[in-house]
């Protein structure tokens, strides 16, 4: 059982009261009059504790009900053999017991369309199952001698890869500071800068073709030695400084060295890199946005399985947009943003589908005319690329470097390591005033550049107007969008009144301004800052991002995007310009924001494709008297004082570990002189290892190591602003460990109930003490447990727990109160809402998530239109 907090999450607060009140001897037409009305409301009355329920009314006006205690309503009729199934889906379109009931009835389990809505057909292509897949396959369990082996082989490649780079770039830096004069020096730079770069984007690509040769579709254990050469495989590509050039045309000339089977024109800008490139098939003329999953690999109950993914000509692939293994789109078809294709499922040729998973639609999401974009013109800008790297990058970098290194005052003077200089004062007085100019001056440089350069850029590119791909509109877009959205800004300002002003800085029209002290959180990002308006008195929680850029295969086009007035945004949406939804809506976590239809006011937005929910609920109005008129001044006046002093701790913990890594780097110097090349290695190896334990002690310091606990207050309680500091702690570290038993360590080393052998290839835990997993559970990339949620100034936090070997798919996301039984399955890009309880081996899936038929696994065959793709691509 979940521990609840003193305020409970799982009980209608003063509002049962209030209900009990008008259910007291319910007239004759408010009484049930079928048996599954009876059971039904006999189920309802339990959860928000009363003693019965009118079945004409509203869940959430007239019980006071909210999307927590329906979840749990909708877990308890799931127990019920005498009762069909229902979703927190059905609930919101039936949001009545007779409704409710009716429906269900006519259906016999579920609502396939919901209350008043014509059903929506089955998808072409839907996923199949297998009959040998029909029950979810158990994890198989992993000896502790090759989970060792593994384990110790991973570290030996983490500390070895680094070592070799770095006794290499020693050899390059000795050769350079041979070189005689500024000329000479620029000289070496570029030859060593650019063999430097060539080896390490090649180096990844020897390596696969020697370790694994071509990708097959095929399926192996974790842990293993064929898992060991994936891992190598994939690590390599991430670390490749390629990923940087997602948007450039050298980037699918790189997967194309790869083995990936890509036509002429194809535009990718997700940087989220294809791991088994053999299996990626895309057509000429395709679209892929930022953001977007094309793995051709998952882990599911501790395996690993690859399989094709095939993209026909002139496809469009959409923001936030996941595409499972065995998936394909035929020529001209659309994948919108917010979007999935599970395991399986075929888009037929010209066709339109969004949604998670996806299903028909008759929107065209690619919305900017053509333009004149040959293949002259992408030659040509990757020529121009190449020749800024190799003759201006690189050199600068690696010889500005040199310099700094050479400059430091009597580096080259320093003592031994017999000698007492290593101790010596002049070493931590020489890195405490390097740290500090570096450090702080790069913190208000980068804020002056910020504020200054994008906006002469800016100029350039003009809202409305159609340009090529590849020229200089498009060379200055991609600058303005990459130098705003550096991460370390919107780190420091989130979760404080400083977000607003460095937002409008950067130039987003956010006047005039209602202060809350949480008008955005720590991420937000964009295509360009110049076309981003938000109305008064809105609030975004983490993860937007405002997509008001389109693109087709030749040509892009920027327009604004605007977010209507007193609007609350949750986690991880990407909002489109023209998108239709207007003041005093709120945007649930993960929904799809619709582009089409009437402007949506006044309502809740839930779900990919969305639908309409209330706006808000009596109990998340329990703490409005805190954000009004003296009170709310006063409040807000603490709260900034207390964001001033997690600002400032924000940065001392990581000029301190900049600090840190400084002495060490100022002491190898001095040690090169005695042990060479070695002195280089071991700073690699320290700064692998002091890293997580450096930033693994400052969170438990922050939480006075102790476990946080469930929670149900206002913004301005104290304790809100404590648990926002928590979010400050880096933890970009842990990617370096992703698919490597040392995940597990930092996890249990943060505080989460982890049970042994978990799979973890990339997922985000938000609330680590609030979080346990079970043992052989598999965690894909993006997939995320938050255990709270942050709803127009209220703060919900609660537990969740996943089972023994339960699998969590790509891009999946679980929110706070949800318990999945063992062995339980959560689709790709799937959104598990609080408090929902899936059973032991159930599957689920979708956005929100409900209950699927069958398990993951293989589709009957390879569909037609996957072949046509296939076969079209080129």
């Amino acid at each position: 059982m979940l521990e609840q907090p003193a305020e409970s999450l799982t009980t209608v607060p003063s509002e049962s009261g209030a209900a009990e009140h008008r259910t007291h001897g319910l007239p004759e037409e408010n009484s049930p009059s079928t048996d599954t009305e009876k059971n039904l409301a006999e189920v309802l009355a339990g959860v928000v504790r009363v003693e019965q329920v009118p079945v004409d009314g509203n869940f959430f006006d007239d019980l006071g009900a909210n999307s927590l205690v329906m979840a749990q309503f909708c877990a308890r009729v799931r127990k019920r053999p005498d009762l069909p199934s229902v979703s927190i889906k059905d609930i919101y379109r039936c949001p009545t017991i007779r409704s409710l009931a009716a429906a269900v009835t006519d259906t016999g389990a579920g609502i396939a369309g919901g209350s008043g809505a014509e059903a929506a057909p089955a998808p072409v292509g839907s996923p199949d199952t297998a009959p040998s897949d029909a029950v979810t396959p158990s994890v198989t369990p992993v000896g502790t001698l090759q989970y060792t082996l593994c384990g110790a082989l991973q570290l030996l490649i983490l500390l070895g890869y680094p070592s070799l780079a770095a006794v290499l770039a020693a050899h390059g830096y000795a050769w350079i500071s041979e070189g005689s004069g500024a000329v000479d020096v620029y000289l070496r730079s570029v030859v060593f800068g650019g063999i430097v770069f060539v080896g390490v984007c090649a180096f990844p690509i020897v390596a696969k073709w020697v370790l694994v040769g071509r990708w097959k579709e095929s399926e192996f254990p974790v842990w293993g030695l064929t898992y060991l050469r994936f891992w190598i495989v994939k690590v390599l590509l991430h670390a490749n400084p390629m990923v940087l050039f997602a948007g450039n045309p050298l980037y699918v000339l790189y997967l194309r060295a790869l083995g990936a089977r890509i036509g002429p024109g194809v535009t990718i800008l997700s940087r989220h890199v294809p791991v088994c490139t053999d299996l990626l098939t895309i057509g000429a003329g395709t679209v892929i946005r930022k953001d977007a999953f094309l793995l051709c690999y998952r882990a599911h109950a501790g395996r690993i399985q690859t399989g094709p993914v095939a993209l026909g000509r002139n496809v469009f692939v959409g923001e936030k947009a996941v595409l499972d293994i065995a998936t394909s789109m035929g020529d001209g078809a659309q994948l919108g943003h917010t979007s999935s294709l599970h395991r399986g499922q075929a888009v037929p040729g010209d066709q339109r589908w969004h949604g998670s998973p996806a299903q028909r639609t008759e929107l065209d999401y690619v919305r900017v005319p053509p333009a004149r974009c040959g293949t002259l013109r992408r030659a040509g800008f990757g020529l121009a690329t190449a020749g800024q790297l190799f003759l201006l990058t690189m050199p600068l970098s690696v010889g500005g470097l040199y310099l700094l290194l050479t400059g430091t005052p009597a580096l080259g003077d320093r003592p031994g390591p017999g000698a007492a200089g290593l101790a010596s004062s002049g070493l931590y007085a020489d890195a405490l005033v390097l740290s500090c100019v570096l450090f702080f001056g790069l913190v208000v440089a980068g804020l002056v550049v910020l504020f200054t350069v994008p906006r002469l850029q800016n100029l350039l590119v003009k809202p409305g107007r159609t340009y090529p791909l590849y020229g200089l509109h498009y060379s200055t877009h991609r600058l303005v969008a990459r130098i705003t959205n550096v991460k370390f800004f919107t780190w420091l300002f989130g979760d404080s009144s400083c977000i607003v002003h460095y937002l409008r800085g950067l130039g987003y029209h956010l006047t005039p301004v209602e202060q809350t002290g949480s008008n955005f959180g720590t991420e937000v990002k964009h295509e360009t800052p110049y076309l981003c308006s938000v109305g008064t008195g809105t609030m975004v929680a983490d993860g937007l991002s405002i997509v008001n850029a389109d693109f087709s295969s030749t040509s892009f086009r920027v327009s604004r995007a605007s977010i209507g007035r007193n609007n609350f945004l949750g986690n991880h949406i990407a909002y489109p310009s023209g998108a239709k939804t207007g003041d005093n809506c709120l945007l649930a976590t993960k929904v799809m924001v619709p582009l089409d239809g009437e402007v949506r006011e006044g309502v809740g937005l839930l779900g990919s494709p969305c639908f309409e929910i209330p706006r808000s609920v009596e109990r998340d109005q329990r703490f409005d008297h805190m954000r009004t008129g003296a009170e709310l001044r006063r409040n807000l006046a603490a709260k900034n004082r207390y964001n001033g002093r997690t600002m400032a701790l924000f940065l001392l913990v990581r000029w301190f570990f900049f600090f840190v890594l400084t002495v060490f780097a100022l002491a190898d110097v001095a040690l090169y002189g005695s042990i060479g090349y070695a002195a280089v290695a071991v700073f690699l190896v320290f700064t692998l290892v002091f890293t997580p334990l450096y930033f693994i002690a400052v969170e438990r310091a922050l939480v006075a190591f102790r476990g946080l606990r469930p929670r149900l207050c206002s913004i301005y309680d104290p304790y809100f602003w404590w648990h926002e500091r928590l979010w400050k702690v880096p933890d970009q570290y842990l990617a370096t460990f992703n698919g490597t038993p040392f995940k597990n360590v930092i996890w249990r080393l943060l505080g989460v109930r982890i049970g042994s052998r978990v799979f973890d290839d990339g997922c985000h835990l938000s609330e680590r003490m609030l979080t346990t997993i079970g043992s052989g559970c598999t965690l894909n990339a993006g997939s995320r447990i938050q255990c709270h949620s942050q709803e127009d100034g209220t703060f919900k936090s609660d537990r969740s727990t996943i089972g023994d070997g339960s699998t969590l798919g790509v891009g999946a996301l679980v929110h706070y109160g949800v318990t999945m039984g063992d062995g339980s399955v959560l689709a790709p890009d799937s959104f598990l809402m609080k408090g929902e309880e899936v059973p032991r081996h159930a599957r689920w899936g979708g956005n929100p998530a409900t209950e699927t038929s069958g398990a993951p696994g293989r589709p009957r065959t390879a569909t037609t239109t996957a072949t046509t793709a296939g076969e079209t691509a080129w």
